[in-house]
């Protein structure tokens, strides 16, 4: 993996704003690689400084082992949780929306409106 790849996925996550999440899919699609794991491995190994806890699976549950940690992180940022689960079509950020809302313009980034 080239040390770019590294760095998209990384501006991906840096950019979701508080009270948003994205799915471990989304973040690659974003980011322009194929593998959702990878982006996985790339938290796990050079997340800290990131907001991590805004990446989910796709199902909008929570990494079993950061499980309390990072529901309360969500929590603290207004993202509601019910049964272990964030609602993935009330929270998930759409990288460009902010814009369109503000300027009326389109604001979706190429391939935005895919989901993970």
């Amino acid at each position: 993996m080239d040390e770019r790849t590294w760095e998209r996925v990384r501006e991906v996550v840096a950019g979701i704003p508080a009270g948003h999440v994205l799915g471990y899919g989304d973040v690659a699609r974003h980011a322009g690689i194929r593998s959702a794991r990878l982006v996985g491995r790339i938290l796990a190994e050079d997340g800290a400084d990131l907001p991590w806890h805004r990446v989910l699976r796709s199902d909008g549950t929570v990494a079993e082992h950061l499980r309390r940690r990072q529901l309360a992180e969500l929590h603290a940022e207004g993202v509601a949780v019910g049964n272990g689960r964030v609602d993935m079509r009330r929270h998930r950020w759409e990288p460009g929306a902010e814009r369109a809302s503000t300027d009326g313009s389109s604001g979706c980034a190429a391939g935005s409106g895919t989901r993970g």
